[in-house]
């Protein structure tokens, strides 16, 4: 019988190693590779142990930039295998995707949240601070100019205005459109301090289906993105009992507690409506959201801006919306309309020939005078009830002429007059 020594044995063993990995290592198996990597190295271990071969290099030897710092050493066969690995499971963004990221990366910091606080009467008859509402704006102005929803503001004592690097300022009302649902409010950025601003679009040119991205602070958490598309246009939206919006933006982009004055952008990252309200059933997110169009705010903007509030045309009377005992008392031949009880003496209607009423009647707490003319439209818009006529006038300014459409003596007729500053003409 032949006999081997301790060195014959460690060079079988090498030998045989190698060949085993260099069969797997065609046949592509990870795990094999690994166990094979295994007996390599207690092969070459008890190598270095026989004084007959001495120290043999092992023939896995991967360079140090590769190697894991968690094993010995990674056999080149099996790095290059993971990183076909990590290129396969790598999945790229489509160009949709890659457009809202990039418009959230370049607007969000022209987001801000602002938070509210209120004043209440403790049991000692004493004023205390509390926490009020929360919401979300637009810098339209890299002078601190803030557009926001003016329910967000609403009977606030003190605003607060956040970035999105986390810096919060202490902001001033600069104006508010309760017609609108719209205010401007301003802060003092630091010296130095550049803001990113919210570019304005363009919502005449506004197609259904056109998507859209809402920015804001929903339920106060972080700035976050929804997306959507337009679902409609030229809605009407009655906000309070007297103003209607008219030419909402209908969307179903997720509009939550908190995105209420965010900016809803179009695909370039221009803000083409401002995020107001969601109609829900349910009371979450799952329903019909609308955006004042871009359009309106930049005419309010202006307005606010230079003078402080938004001027606007009316006229200088005092009327009162029809309504059934008023019609069977006169005996109207209209059922709808706004009834002209007085003029202001000497003012722009009655200088136009609008005639006022001369028979008063109590009723409730006022008195009505009945027998004067009956508004039915102003130009071309019909007049059904006082939110009519707001609306009909919303775009108008002091000095500006409107047609008015009336019932005289229950003829029809057509009187053109100019409008007053309805702040002036209500007070």
């Amino acid at each position: 019988m032949k006999l081997y020594g301790r060195g014959h044995l460690a060079l079988l063993a090498v030998c045989s190693s190698l060949a085993t990995s260099a069969i797997l290592i065609g046949v592509g198996t990870p795990i094999l590779l690994a166990r094979v990597e295994n007996a390599a190295l207690e092969a070459g271990a008890l190598a270095g142990r026989s004084a007959s071969l001495g120290a043999q290099p092992s023939a896995w030897t991967v360079p140090p930039e590769r190697a894991d710092p968690s094993r010995p050493s990674d056999p080149p066969a099996r790095v290059e295998y993971l990183e076909a690995q990590a290129q396969t499971t790598a999945v790229p963004f489509s160009n949709s995707e890659l457009e809202n990221i990039q418009v959230y990366e370049r607007m969000n910091p022209g987001v801000v949240n602002i938070t509210t606080q209120t004043m209440s009467i403790n049991w000692f008859m004493e004023p205390i601070p509390q926490a009020g509402g929360s919401g979300s704006g637009s810098i339209i102005d890299a002078r601190g100019y803030v557009l926001t929803n003016n329910h967000v503001i609403a009977g606030a004592h003190r605003v607060f205005i956040t970035l999105a690097c986390g810096t919060e300022f202490e902001g001033t009302v600069v104006g508010t459109d309760p017609e609108n649902d719209l205010a401007v409010l301003r802060f003092q950025p630091d010296e130095g301090m550049e803001l990113q601003v919210i570019p304005y679009g363009d919502s005449s040119s506004l197609r259904v289906g056109q998507r859209v991205l809402a920015i804001g602070n929903p339920f106060a958490l972080e700035r976050t993105l929804t997306v959507g598309i337009v679902s409609g246009l030229g809605r009407p939206v009655r906000i309070s009992r007297q103003h209607v919006v008219r030419d909402m933006i209908q969307t179903d982009a997720s509009i939550n507690p908190g995105n209420s004055g965010g900016p809803l952008l179009d695909s370039q990252g221009r803000m083409i409506g401002i995020n107001t309200m969601i109609y829900s059933p349910s009371g979450g997110s799952v329903g019909i959201g609308f955006a004042v169009p871009v359009n309106t705010a930049r005419r309010v903007v202006s307005e606010i801006m230079l003078h402080g509030r938004v001027r606007r045309g009316w006229i200088d009377a005092t009327m009162v919306q029809l309504f059934p005992a008023l019609v069977r008392h006169a005996r109207l031949s209209v059922d709808q309309g706004l009834l002209v009880s007085r003029t202001h003496r000497d003012g722009l209607a009655e200088r136009a020939g609008l005639r006022q009423g001369s028979s008063p009647v109590r009723h409730g707490t006022s008195v009505i005078y009945t027998g004067g003319d009956v508004i039915v439209s102003a130009n071309g818009m019909e007049i059904r009830v006082l939110s009519d006529l707001y609306a009909a006038l919303e775009m108008s300014r002091p000095g500006d002429l409107v047609s008015l459409g009336i019932i005289r003596g229950g003829q029809p007729m057509t009187l053109d007059v100019v409008l007053a500053d309805r702040e002036e003409a209500l007070n």
